[in-house]
């Protein structure tokens, strides 16, 4: 959760970057991130082991059900929204051959680079929010 909610909360700073402040800054994030992004499965797995040891009779049961999808659909929008655009900040970046193979680096920034910063910041938004969810309902089902 505090990786996602790191990325929602410098949302508005950001967003009073121009184009080569911004870039330079995305750059600043992927070393920590990346290694900090390996909790999110283990989070899933841990919800799943939490959920399969939970009676489906109980009310916890429910709640930690759906703190599980909150978590899945997390990892939906990071593959499916995120991933696709954190090519384009490695453009011209000195990286690791493990990290241009993970990043998948584009080859060129377009004109329009604000639609992928808005779509970048809002998926992290949107994940923020869904892992907030995700803690407060599992907090939840603990204290039941």
């Amino acid at each position: 959760m505090a990786l996602s909610l790191a990325h929602a909360l410098e949302l508005p700073g950001k967003y009073r970057l121009d184009r080569d402040a911004y870039l330079a800054i995305q750059s600043v994030y992927y070393p920590g991130f990346t290694v900090g992004g390996v909790s999110e499965p283990l989070a899933i797995l841990a919800a799943l082991a939490l959920l399969l040891a939970t009676p489906s009779d109980d009310p916890p049961f429910w709640l930690t059900f759906v703190a599980l999808l909150a978590l899945i659909a997390m990892r939906l929008i990071f593959w499916l929204v995120t991933q696709r655009v954190n090519k384009f900040w490695f453009v011209g970046q000195n990286a690791t051959a493990l990290s241009l193979q993970f990043f998948g680096a584009a080859s060129w920034i377009p004109d329009n680079w604000t639609v992928l910063r808005d779509r970048w910041e809002y998926s992290h938004l949107a994940r923020a929010i869904l892992a907030v969810t995700a803690f407060v309902l599992l907090l939840v089902a603990i204290k039941i």
